[in-house]
């Protein structure tokens, strides 16, 4: 996986990232809580580190 420094800190994270603003009531009924710890861990055991939680 491709990774980048964010902003000044010298944090690096994956180039790409896994937004989870579905996985709530944002785009409608909530995902199962099971199911998205098991898309969260999938996408870090696959090399996502960078997760849009805001």
């Amino acid at each position: 996986m491709e990774k980048r420094i964010l902003g000044n800190s010298g944090l690096e994270v994956s180039a790409l990232g896994l937004g989870c603003m579905g996985l709530t009531f944002g785009y409608g009924p909530a995902t199962d809580e099971k199911e998205a710890i098991e898309l969260i861990r999938n996408a870090y055991d696959l090399g996502i580190t960078f997760f849009d939680t805001a």
